[in-house]
């Protein structure tokens, strides 16, 4: 019999983490594959990604609305509990996949575990400087099985009592896709995206959700580097926590300029083109941290949001000021970079299945232990 085993999605950035996830328990046929989307995916204003996931053809979607724009967090969080049990008691899932640290990967993990269903977390034991901080690891208890990037992350879930025997390294999913041979030229992504520059950098600004009251300050210090540094740009939407509004408002500024183009979205492939052939990406997004070091992409991480995230030495760490901005512009155009693998080195899903085709991952105890380090 078959295991049935459901993805949760609430972003395009943890979609594009789990799709050849997806993928390889799709393609087997000792799994039956469903996905559970909501969150960014479900909201016009961001592109209405979920578009872009039932273009890829899989075979079981539930599409669920769990925030408007004025939602806050803990509400967002109530709704998808709701929506998720429901769903589960329905479809009896064998499995759950989350990832991050996202509050629909918290509302996933938590109904699933009350339910005495097998939770496994994608991602875990990594650190950053918001309140996703806190989401992460929460989802991480809540979580029977942990698939980490890297041993930097094992260690940690190890600090937080989790069990060694049922964590496991695989790299970050992503990487598989960054380097397929499948990707389009950046031929294809500039018609597509309708790109009519050859040269460009890459923005992507999130808001820093422990930091509200001055995200509206900050925004405005980034786009006022955008334009004075006279580039061009690919700018994509912040994700839609608490201060996306002050970002929105900003890029306001950067319309109809010839040497800007902004999306609410970029689908994953194409995003990966883009990344793999822009001048620099700035921001605070974990492509910068992540991802572009695999490119031997300069980044310019701004503010706090990705603290502690990488031991990379090359990444470029600015404040909000604006001067700095700037310099920190001029430094990522002179930096020739060789790309490094922080977070694996492909092959995750191949790692993945091995796993789930062991015995002993489907005997794996949904009664928590905590192991002490002696």
């Amino acid at each position: 019999m078959k295991k049935n085993i459901v993805f949760l999605t609430g972003t395009r950035a943890d979609f594009g983490k789990l799709k050849s996830l997806i993928d390889v328990c799709e393609a087997h046929d000792q799994f039956s594959v469903s996905l559970f989307v909501t969150g960014m995916h479900m909201q016009a204003q961001y592109g209405y990604t979920v578009d872009e996931i039932l273009k890829y053809g899989y075979s079981d979607i539930y599409k669920f609305i769990n925030r408007t724009n004025e939602t806050t967090m803990d509400q967002t969080l109530a709704k998808t509990i709701s929506g998720f049990s429901d769903y589960i008691r329905e479809n009896k899932p064998d499995l759950v996949v989350v990832h991050g640290d996202r509050v629909e990967a918290l509302a996933g993990a938590t109904s699933a575990a009350l339910n005495n269903i097998l939770v496994a977390h994608i991602e875990g034991g990594e650190v950053s400087g918001t309140i996703d901080e806190l989401i992460r690891h929460a989802v991480s208890k809540m979580c029977h099985v942990h698939f980490v990037s890297n041993e930097r992350a094992k260690k940690r879930l190890m600090q937080m009592g989790e069990l060694n025997e049922s964590t496991f390294t695989i790299g970050s999913p992503d990487v598989d896709i960054m380097f397929s041979d499948k990707l389009p030229s950046i031929a294809m992504a500039r018609e597509r995206y309708e790109i009519p520059f050859d040269d460009f950098a890459i923005l992507m600004f999130h808001p820093v959700t422990t930091e509200n009251d001055r995200m509206a300050e900050y925004a405005r210090l980034v786009v006022d580097a955008v334009l004075e540094s006279g580039l061009n740009y690919v700018v994509i939407y912040p994700n839609n926590d608490l201060g996306s509004s002050d970002i929105l408002r900003e890029y306001k500024r950067l319309r109809g300029l010839d040497r800007i183009k902004i999306f609410p979205s970029v689908r994953f492939e194409y995003f990966l083109t883009f990344l793999k052939n822009a001048q620099f990406i700035m921001g605070n997004s974990s492509a910068a941290i992540m991802e572009a070091p695999y490119y031997g992409l300069p980044a310019i991480n701004i503010g706090n949001r990705q603290n502690n995230r990488s031991e990379n030495t090359d990444l470029i760490h600015c404040g909000y000021d604006k001067a700095v901005l700037l310099e920190g512009i001029k430094q990522a155009l002179n930096l020739n970079l060789t790309p490094i693998e922080l977070f694996g080195e492909g092959k995750s899903c191949e790692k993945f299945m091995d796993v789930l085709l062991t015995k002993k991952f489907w005997g794996i105890s949904k009664q928590k232990l905590f192991n002490d380090i002696h």
